[in-house]
């Protein structure tokens, strides 16, 4: 199989490596294959591609949506992240706890991240491009958000960043902090915040 599937601490979440074929020339790999994924247990289905150009501090996040939650399968095709995933799904036993991967362009890995998570990311290198599929349509009116530096999630940034301060947009100061007794998703990923 072209691809390595490694289901993280946090169940659901999935490190994936392809398999990188190269030479003098350079490389080649596949970095999607349904039929592989389906075989693996992801029968996820991806609607929307995006890309983003990052500089060395810049923090995005922590990001979702909620009635119309996003599944994504991120990677760096350029540089290196610190990618974070943080579990919103009410009846996880990992409810409020995070997974960090460091995705890498020379690497090529990649982390699935399914509906139902908080989702950001810090820039490790000079420069770097980030990739990612996602599952439902970006909703601008369904964007929700937890801050980043959440005292009770306590994200280790600062091991990854060595050092840098963080530069975030002016919305990413803003989003409030982690309910521990509010509503957010069911286990699969569904919206129940309302309720």
């Amino acid at each position: 199989m072209p691809f390595t599937f490694a289901e993280c601490p946090i169940k659901g979440l999935y490190e994936i490596s392809p398999c990188v074929f190269g030479d003098r020339r350079g490389y080649f790999f596949e970095s999607y294959n349904e039929r592989d994924f389906f075989e693996a247990g992801l029968k996820m289905r991806f609607v929307q591609d995006n890309q983003s150009s990052s500089v060395r501090g810049v923090l995005r996040g922590l990001h979702f949506q909620k009635r119309h939650p996003q599944g994504k399968l991120v990677r760096a095709v350029q540089g290196r992240v610190y990618d974070v995933a943080v579990d919103l799904r009410m009846e996880s036993p990992t409810f409020g706890k995070y997974h960090g991967v460091i995705l890498d362009s020379e690497k090529q890995n990649q982390f699935y991240i399914p509906e139902g998570f908080a989702h950001g990311f810090c820039v490790l290198s000079e420069t770097a491009v980030s990739a990612y599929k996602c599952t439902d349509f970006y909703h601008p009116e369904d964007e929700a958000g937890i801050i980043w530096n959440d005292s009770v999630l306590c994200i280790d940034w600062e091991s990854a960043m060595q050092g840098f301060s963080p530069l975030l947009s002016e919305k990413d100061t803003r989003h409030p902090s982690f309910n521990t007794q509010g509503n957010y998703f069911d286990i699969d990923g569904r919206w129940i915040g309302d309720r």
